[in-house]
């Protein structure tokens, strides 16, 4: 199955923590939606907005992997899956279920992000105006 990251999951060393069959396969964008973070947890998440893009990672990963990413998404609660096609192929990501308002992450986790966008070779141009919502 291929999974779209856009934050935390972005960073390779926690990926394969959390997915051990997880394989990065290259940075893409999705369109027209744009990078946020909300919720208690201060947590990234997407929602639409047109001619806007979210740089992010493709990584192949097993049904394994994504019971994983189910618990830690707290998938169906916190978050939902969202599916695309690129390039003619079905792609999963996931986005929260209440789009409370603009929350600052921490600066811990910025920190995990920061990282995976220099892991996936991704401007953080976006990553940027982002926080400054």
């Amino acid at each position: 199955m291929l999974y779209f990251a856009y934050g935390s999951n972005l960073n390779h060393f926690q990926m394969k923590r959390r997915c051990k069959d997880s394989a990065f396969l290259k940075k893409i964008n999705l369109s027209n939606f744009k990078l946020t973070f909300r919720s208690k947890y201060r947590a990234a998440d997407i929602e639409p907005k047109k001619n806007s893009i979210v740089p992010g990672a493709l990584f192949e990963i097993s049904k394994s992997d994504e019971r994983k990413l189910d618990i830690y998404e707290d998938y169906p609660i916190l978050y939902k899956k969202y599916f695309f096609s690129h390039y003619g192929k079905k792609v999963m990501t996931y986005t929260m279920v209440k789009k409370t308002l603009f929350a600052y992450p921490t600066e811990r986790y910025l920190n995990v992000i920061k990282r995976g966008y220099k892991d996936c070779n991704l401007d953080n141009r976006i990553l940027k105006k982002a926080l400054k919502a």
